[in-house]
């Protein structure tokens, strides 16, 4: 049963509580469309530098560079790929047994096969990929693009920064990738958590009889905070929350509002959440953390990746097809990454361990040069042999397609600036 609930004990000055004023939402307010963003966004050439945005898929754990994406079929048998080769659209380039479909898109991807991440343990890795920097109070590149565009879209009320799933093990809070000392309001918004809670409706429905009286409630907390500045006292999650209700922003979550034939294309669990993210980013979401859980293969790699390959394949191929065929790729960035590679060697277990001297990164869109594979390994995979790339190039990268300047920092809670991006260069070929 809907329920809709106001009237709490503590109030602020202008008569609305907090909660009152987030747990209202979740009915849909219709209308939100990309051609309405748009239109809206025709109206003021400030709004233009809003219109890129990243989707970031992370696997945690620190996925196979081998399985995946530098299979190495020409090595000594226990460095090869265990689930074999398939052919691209690209001459001479192959990927994992189990990417079929990326191989189809391939010409619209780019696969980085000399990537280095200066660790190989899982949270100072994921430091390291998400921030630029070796672990220190320093924040993600999702927090900065919070930070440099404000923390929700003001055309849609869309947070700037969505996270789904974490990122990072053995972390009692999710601070990776978090916002450091930029504050909580730049911290990323999730949808599972309680912020998300607040946008259902959870009160009862005699107190607001209809839908229309729920509108014109809303109508008047509107009002409200316009004439007495109720945000100034609203911390900055639920700060976020209240924006995306008010801002129309929750139908993007509702996959009913999407075609079923899109649905099925994308599948479920990370298909599901990629569409979503696809989604978010047309009403306004500037970086999208999507994670997949399950990569730490330090046993049979085999079964891991005929578990994990699969869900990648179907969920990346359907992204890029989709944003393709809805003119997105020029506005969307997908970065697929994790906190470093594997082991060449096949382990006893029938696995691989963690190897920070080379993974492997895999691109699609942004405006960037697709169709090729930049940088390359040691014939083992072991290390780069030509090309390195390494976390400050890769934050450079998303820097430029966000439009954010390489020159920008922040003041920290001494008042000293911090650069957010340190001597790194977009990577070459990208750009």
């Amino acid at each position: 049963m809907l329920k809709v609930l106001f009237g709490e004990k503590a109030t602020n000055c202008a008569g609305i509580t907090r909660r009152s004023a987030l747990q209202v939402g979740g009915l849909g307010f219709g209308g939100l469309t990309l051609s309405n963003l748009m239109s809206a966004r025709a109206a003021g050439p400030s709004e233009l530098s809003r219109d890129t945005s990243v989707v970031w898929l992370w696997l945690n754990g620190g996925p196979t560079h081998i399985e995946t994406f530098d299979p190495k079929m020409t090595a000594p048998k226990e460095y090869r790929s265990v689930s074999g080769e398939v052919k691209t659209k690209l001459p001479g380039v192959t990927l994992g047994g189990h990417f079929t479909g990326m191989a189809e898109q391939a010409d619209r991807m780019t696969f980085v096969r000399s990537f280095v991440v200066p660790s190989s343990s899982h949270n100072t890795g994921a430091f390291w990929v998400n921030t630029g920097y070796a672990p220190r109070n320093r924040p993600s590149l999702g927090s900065i693009t919070s930070r440099v565009r404000g923390p929700n879209h003001p055309l849609t009320g869309m947070p700037t920064y969505v996270k789904m799933g974490n990122i990072g093990f053995n972390t009692d809070a999710p601070v990776i990738p978090g916002s450091a000392w930029l504050g909580k309001a730049y911290s990323p918004f999730t949808p599972s958590g309680p912020s998300r809670e607040n946008m259902n409706l959870t009160t009862q429905v005699s107190r607001l009889e209809d839908r229309r009286s729920l509108l014109k409630g809303l109508d008047k907390i509107r009002r409200d905070v316009d004439a007495n500045g109720v945000m100034d006292g609203i911390d900055g999650m639920n700060n976020q929350a209240f924006s995306l209700i008010l801002g129309k922003a929750t139908q993007a979550f509702d996959m009913k509002q999407e075609d079923p034939r899109t649905v099925d294309k994308y599948g479920g669990g990370l298909g599901q959440s990629l569409l979503t993210a696809r989604r978010l980013c047309e009403v306004g979401c500037g970086f999208v953390a999507v994670s997949l859980q399950g990569w730490d293969m330090h046993g049979n790699v085999a079964g891991g990746m005929n578990s994990r390959g699969p869900q990648v394949d179907r969920a990346v191929s359907a992204f890029v097809s989709d944003i393709h065929q809805r003119g997105l790729d020029k506005n969307i960035l997908l970065v697929i990454s994790g906190e470093f590679g594997r082991t060449p060697r096949i382990n006893k277990n029938a696995g691989r361990d963690h190897w920070g001297p080379l993974s492997t990164l895999a691109l699609a869109g942004g405006g960037l040069n697709m169709g090729q594979v930049i940088g390359r390994s040691s014939p083992k995979a072991e290390v780069p042999a030509g090309g390195k790339v390494d976390p400050q190039q890769l934050m450079a990268t998303v820097f430029h397609v966000l439009g954010i300047e390489r020159e920008t920092s922040f003041d920290d809670p001494a008042g000293r600036p911090i650069p957010m991006l340190g001597t790194g260069q977009p990577i070459r070929g990208l750009i």
